[in-house]
């Protein structure tokens, strides 16, 4: 078999140690599955052409090229567009893996090269503290410069998979209810606080009672986007018997303020993501309920654990005692 050259934008010509072995003694580059992991995301051939920087024609002829390789369909073409059949959906999944696979096996090589002492794949699912976590990774070039950290966001279904199939080390998340083999531990506490419109009401008190809160329109994370976190609160507002009003669900916290300072109701956040992200006209107060807090939880796979992974979780768990200006919140 032979890579399809069509210049210096081709999607076909590689170097032979570029190529993955396929059954039948035929050969696969690694380039033909970047081509078509654009395709199928984009699900569009010029739109995928211009990502990669490739002509359209030539990006056909590499996807059609590799369906005859492995024998089966992998799109089904249509005047709009393209569309995944099921095999393309799966082989999909399985091309993200190999890359993803790849690159860690370079970085790692990469790492070892320059004198350090292996790479933690730290992966983050919904919407972990941005403050705690540059507290750790600051502790974590101070204390052992020589272990790189490679950071991956992804949904919380891929990420007890990552752990599972050994993608990832370790990951931060709002759920602490796992699946067998994945160890949820909670490491990070976070205060929530009231983001309070200004001239409102509620600013009557230093400490609001949860009870008052629920008295006016509510702006929450959306359910299906922060998924973890809005389980958290709707714990928290089980605690009362006054059933909440939402004014509206949002996905960033940005949104949230801005609605709030708007005066479409008021929010929830945490003590140390309000400080980070101040916003004008917008008042945090301290919740009167000593349990109202967010808890971000270490997750790893069950079974012996590397060095550098078990001094990683031993610093997260040091920065989720350190008092919050201790990481320039105030």
């Amino acid at each position: 078999m032979t890579g399809i050259a069509t210049g210096k934008h081709s999607c076909g010509s590689l170097r032979p140690e570029e190529w993955t072995p396929l059954s039948g003694g035929k050969y696969m580059n690694l380039r033909h599955l970047r081509c078509f992991i654009a395709v199928a995301e984009e699900l569009h051939f010029g739109r995928a052409a211009r990502r990669l920087h490739v002509e359209q024609s030539p990006l056909s002829r590499t996807i059609r090229q590799l369906e005859a390789d492995l024998g089966v369909t992998l799109l089904e073409r249509t005047p709009r567009g393209v569309r995944l059949t099921p095999a393309g959906q799966v082989f999909l999944e399985e091309a993200r893996r190999v890359l993803l696979t790849l690159e860690q096996a370079q970085t790692k090589a990469r790492a070892v090269a320059a004198g350090h002492r292996g790479t933690l794949r730290i992966a983050l699912a919904g919407g972990v503290g941005r403050t705690r976590l540059s507290a750790l990774l600051a502790l974590c070039r101070e204390e052992a410069p020589e272990v790189g950290i490679r950071l991956f966001e992804a949904p919380l279904s891929q990420v007890v998979g990552g752990l599972g199939n050994d993608l990832y080390d370790a990951a931060f998340a709002m759920a602490g209810e796992m699946e067998a083999g994945v160890i949820a531990m909670p490491v990070w506490q976070d205060p929530l606080v009231v983001a309070i419109p200004a001239r409102h009401p509620l600013l009557a008190h230093k400490r609001v009672p949860l009870e008052e809160v629920v008295g006016y329109p509510l702006v929450l994370c959306h359910p299906q986007v922060c998924e973890e976190c809005s389980r958290q609160c709707e714990r928290l507002l089980r605690l009362v018997e006054t059933p909440p009003i939402v004014a509206e669900y949002v996905t960033t916290h940005s949104l949230m303020l801005a609605l709030v300072a708007a005066g479409y109701g008021v929010g929830f956040s945490t003590a140390a993501h309000a400080v980070a992200c101040r916003q004008a006209d917008v008042i945090v107060r301290p919740l009167d309920e000593d349990s109202a807090a967010l808890t971000t939880y270490l997750l790893h796979a069950e079974g012996a654990m590397s060095e550098p992974l078990r001094h990683f979780i031993d610093r997260a768990q040091r920065v989720g005692h350190m008092p919050l200006d201790a990481q320039r919140l105030a």
